[in-house]
C-alpha cells in the first residue's frame, strides 16, 4: 500500500512534484475572499496567481484526498463521502473563478494557461475517482446505505457518489487507457473552444462606407462604430459575429449581397486556417466513441444519456420526431410565404425573382411580420430599454413570485467597467447571496449566453450563492441607450431563470447543489422565459426609453401576437442543432470521418437523412463552431433545451391553471423545484410539482405548433 501511494503522488509530478511555480502568501485563491459571501477580489486577482494557486490546489487535494482513502478507521459517511465534500476548496476557488472568466474576460495569457491546464486537471480528476482504495471506501458506504440510518438527501449523495466514480471508470480494468483519453479530450475540447473564439472574432465583417449598412438603425450603427472603435479601426464599422449561424443584422439590411456577405462570414468559421475545428472535430469524436466502448455502449449518446433524464438515445429521438414533422412544414409553409413576397416585388420592379436563400429569410419574415400584424421590430425597441427590462420586468417578475428584492451595490470589485453587481434579499429581509450582471458583447468574450456561479450555495460549508449572468448585447456608443429585441428580452428572462435556480438552492451538500442532468438544468431557465410574455410583466416594464410612456396597448398586443411568427423557423433551426448534435453521437466508430473536408460536409448530408434538411433555414449551429457539444459539455445533449421545455410548459400551464402569477404559486413552485438541487431525481421533483408525467401538448401549444382550434386561434 505505502508503494501505491508514493506511485500515485510521483505520477502527479507535473502538479506537486515538480512544481516549479509556488503561490506567494498574498496570492488571493489560498484562503476565502474576506467579501461578503465570499464573492471574489477580482481586483487582487492576475494572471500569475492562477498557475500557483491550480499548483497548491491539487497537492492539498491530493493530500485530502489520500488521507480518506488510506483512513485506519473503517468507512462511514461521515469521515469517507462527507470528507470528500469538504475537500479541495482552494483548488475548487481558483478553478470557479478561471472557467467563468476565460468564457467571460479572457486574454492570451489566460489561454495558455486554460489549455496547459486543461489535461493536468482532467489526471487530477482521475487520480482520484480512478483509485481503486478511494473507490473501495465509498463503496463500502454505498452498499450500507439502507442500514445506516442515513436521511434522505444523505442517500442521494452516496448514491450520486458512487454512479460519479463508476462513470468515471471506477471499475474498469482499462484505467491508463481511460486516463489517456480524458487528458486528449480536455485538451481538444479547450483548442475547440479558443478557435471558435478566434474564428469569431476574425470573421466579424469589417465595413468602409456606412452606406453598406443601410437598413440598419441609428443605434446598430453606432454600436458597430463603437465595436470598430475597440478595435483601434477609427472611422469604419464592425458588424461582430454572435455565436449562432443566423445574425442579428440580416434582419435589418437591404442590401442582398452584403446580407450574403455576412451570412458567409458566419457559416465558415473554424472551416480551415489556423483557427481550423474540422480535424479536431473528428479526433473529439473518436476518442468519444472510443471511451463509450470502455464501458460497453456502442456509442457516445448510449454512455452519455444513462445521465440525463430522458435516458436513451431512443427517448431522444423519438421527441425530436414528434416535433420535426410540425416544425418542417411549418418552417416551408412560412417560406413559401417569404418567396411570394420576393416574387411580388420583382414582378412589381420588373427584375428577376430568385429564390429564398437564408440570408434572406429574416429581411423577407420582418417584412411579412409587418403586413400581418402591422409590426415592426424597430417600433418596440424604444420600449426595451436594457436597465428598465432589468429593473421593471426581471427583477420585477421575481419580486412578484417569490418576494426577493434586488439593490445594487458599488462597493465590490468587477473585472470589467460594465459589470454590474446586486444583493438579493429574501422575502423575510434576509440576504440570500449575490448577483453579477455583465450583458455586453466583448471580443475577449464567449459568444452566446450562460450563467454561472462563482460561489455555490452549500448548507454544509455554509456558503450563501454568487450567481452570475452574462450575454452579448452590442454596446451602444456612449451616452445612448442599449435597446433590445425582444429575443434579446427573453434570453435575458432565460438566464435569470437559471440564476434563480442557483440562488434558491438550499441543499445541504455541494454535490447535490452543482449536479444536475442537462434536460433538467434548463428546465427553469425555460420556464422563466414566460414572464416576459406575461401581460402583467410586460405592461409593467415596456416603456419608452425617453417619455417614460407605457407601450400603447395596440403595440403590446401586437408584439404578444406575433411571438410565434417564426415558431417554425426557430423550432426547425433548434432541431436541426439538436439533430446534428445525435447524429454525430450516435454513429458508430467505423463510420465517424476521418478528414476535415468529411466533417465539413457532413451537416447537410446528415440532415438530408434524417428528412429535415431545408435549405433555407440552416441549424442554429454548423458542427465547425457548435461549441455547446464540442466544448461545453452538451455532448449528446442538446436536445436537453426542448426537452426541459416540455417541462416548463407543462409548468406555464399550472400556473396558469392556478391562478398565474402569485406568491402562493411561485413559493410552491421555487420549494418543489428551484430549491431542491439535486436532492431527489428531476422525475421525482417534477412529478411532485406538476401531479403526473410530463405531456408535449402545452409545448406545441406555446410555440404555435399544435393542430388544436386552440392554438390556431
Amino acid at each position: 500500500m505505502t508503494s501505491r501511494r508514493i506511485l500515485i503522488v510521483c505520477s502527479l509530478a507535473l502538479f506537486a512534484c515538480a512544481s516549479t511555480q509556488k503561490p506567494s502568501v498574498s496570492n488571493p485563491f489560498l484562503q476565502k475572499s474576506s467579501l461578503p459571501f465570499h464573492y471574489p477580489e477580482f481586483d487582487k486577482i492576475h494572471d500569475s496567481d492562477y498557475v500557483p494557486a491550480f499548483e497548491a490546489g491539487m497537492a492539498e487535494h491530493l493530500r485530502e484526498v489520500q488521507a480518506i482513502a488510506h483512513a485506519p478507521s473503517a468507512p462511514t459517511f461521515e469521515n469517507t463521502v462527507v470528507a470528500l465534500e469538504e475537500a479541495g476548496r482552494v483548488l475548487q476557488r481558483v478553478q470557479t473563478v478561471f472557467s467563468a472568466l476565460s468564457a467571460a474576460n479572457t486574454d492570451p495569457e489566460m489561454q495558455k494557461i486554460e489549455a496547459q491546464m486543461a489535461p493536468r486537471l482532467a489526471a487530477h480528476r482521475d487520480e482520484i475517482l480512478l483509485d481503486p482504495a478511494l473507490f473501495a471506501r465509498v463503496d463500502s458506504v454505498y452498499q450500507k446505505r439502507a442500514q445506516s440510518g442515513l436521511d434522505p438527501e444523505s442517500t442521494q449523495l452516496i448514491e450520486r457518489y458512487e454512479v460519479q466514480f463508476v462513470r468515471a471508470g471506477a471499475q474498469l480494468s482499462q484505467k491508463d487507457e481511460l486516463r489517456k483519453i480524458n487528458q486528449e479530450l480536455s485538451s481538444l475540447t479547450t483548442k475547440f473552444r479558443q478557435n471558435t473564439l478566434k474564428a469569431t472574432k476574425e470573421n466579424a465583417v469589417v465595413v468602409d462606407a456606412v452606406q453598406e449598412l443601410d437598413g440598419l438603425s441609428r443605434e446598430q450603427i453606432g454600436a458597430a462604430a463603437e465595436a470598430a472603435k475597440a478595435r483601434k479601426l477609427e472611422g469604419k464599422y464592425v458588424l461582430a459575429l454572435q455565436n449562432t449561424t443566423m445574425q442579428p443584422s440580416l434582419r435589418d439590411l437591404t442590401n442582398r449581397a452584403f446580407r450574403k456577405r455576412l451570412f458567409e462570414a458566419s457559416v465558415s468559421r473554424s472551416l480551415g486556417g489556423d483557427a481550423d475545428n474540422t480535424s479536431i472535430v473528428s479526433r473529439i469524436l473518436s476518442l468519444r466513441a472510443r471511451k463509450a466502448a470502455l464501458f460497453g455502449k456502442q456509442n457516445w449518446a448510449l454512455y452519455t444519456l444513462e445521465e440525463e433524464t430522458a435516458g436513451t438515445p431512443g427517448a431522444v429521438n423519438k421527441m425530436l420526431g414528434e416535433l420535426a414533422p410540425a416544425a418542417v412544414a411549418k418552417a416551408k409553409k412560412d417560406g413559401a410565404d417569404l418567396q411570394a413576397i420576393i416574387d411580388s416585388e420583382a414582378k412589381a420592379a420588373g427584375t428577376q425573382s430568385f429564390p429564398l436563400a437564408p440570408w434572406d429569410w429574416e429581411f423577407y419574415a420582418q417584412k411579412l411580420r409587418r403586413q400581418r400584424y402591422n409590426f415592426d421590430e424597430a417600433a418596440v425597441k424604444p420600449y426595451f430599454e436594457l436597465n428598465r427590462v432589468l429593473q421593471d420586468g426581471l427583477f420585477y417578475a421575481a419580486n412578484q413570485l417569490y418576494g426577493i428584492s434586488f439593490r445594487e451595490r458599488r462597493d465590490l470589485p468587477v473585472y470589467q467597467p460594465d459589470v454590474r453587481v446586486f444583493d438579493v434579499i429574501d422575502a423575510g429581509g434576509s440576504q440570500l447571496g449575490l448577483f453579477i450582471g455583465d450583458y455586453y458583447k466583448r471580443d475577449n468574450k464567449q459568444g452566446g449566453a450562460w450563467m454561472n456561479s462563482y460561489v455555490s450555495q452549500s448548507g454544509l460549508l455554509g456558503e450563501k450563492p454568487v450567481a452570475a449572468n452574462h450575454l452579448n448585447i452590442p454596446k451602444p456608443p456612449e451616452g445612448q441607450p442599449t435597446l433590445l429585441t425582444f429575443d434579446e428580452v427573453t434570453t435575458l428572462f432565460h438566464e435569470f431563470g437559471h440564476a434563480l435556480h442557483g440562488l434558491f438552492n438550499k441543499a445541504k451538500y455541494p454535490l447535490l447543489a452543482g449536479s444536475a442532468p442537462r434536460d433538467w438544468v434548463e428546465f427553469p431557465s425555460q420556464f422563466n422565459e414566460m414572464w416576459a410574455r406575461d401581460p402583467k410583466v410586460l405592461a409593467h416594464f415596456a416603456r419608452h426609453y425617453q417619455t417614460g410612456e407605457a407601450m400603447p396597448q395596440a403595440l403590446l398586443e401586437k408584439v404578444k401576437s406575433s411571438q410565434n411568427f417564426e415558431s417554425g423557423f426557430k423550432t426547425m433551426e433548434y432541431l436541426e442543432a439538436a439533430m446534428l448534435d445525435q447524429l454525430w453521437h450516435q454513429l458508430p466508430a467505423t463510420e465517424i470521418p476521418q478528414e476535415g473536408g468529411e466533417v465539413a460536409a457532413f451537416d447537410d448530408v446528415a440532415l438530408q437523412k434524417a428528412g429535415v434538411l431545408f435549405p433555407p433555414v440552416p441549424p442554429r449551429y454548423h458542427t465547425a463552431y457548435f461549441s455547446h457539444i464540442f466544448s461545453s459539455g452538451y455532448s449528446a445533449a442538446y436536445y436537453a433545451y426542448i426537452w426541459s421545455e416540455v417541462l416548463a410548459r407543462d409548468s406555464g400551464q399550472w400556473f396558469t391553471q392556478h391562478g398565474g402569477m402569485t406568491r402562493a404559486n411561485g413559493d410552491a413552485f421555487r420549494d418543489k423545484i428551484l430549491s431542491r438541487g439535486r436532492t431527489q431525481e428531476p422525475e421525482v421533483l417534477f412529478e411532485n410539482f406538476y401531479g403526473g408525467p410530463p405531456q408535449i401538448g402545452p409545448l406545441l401549444e406555446y410555440r404555435g405548433l399544435s393542430t388544436s382550434p386552440k392554438s390556431e386561434r
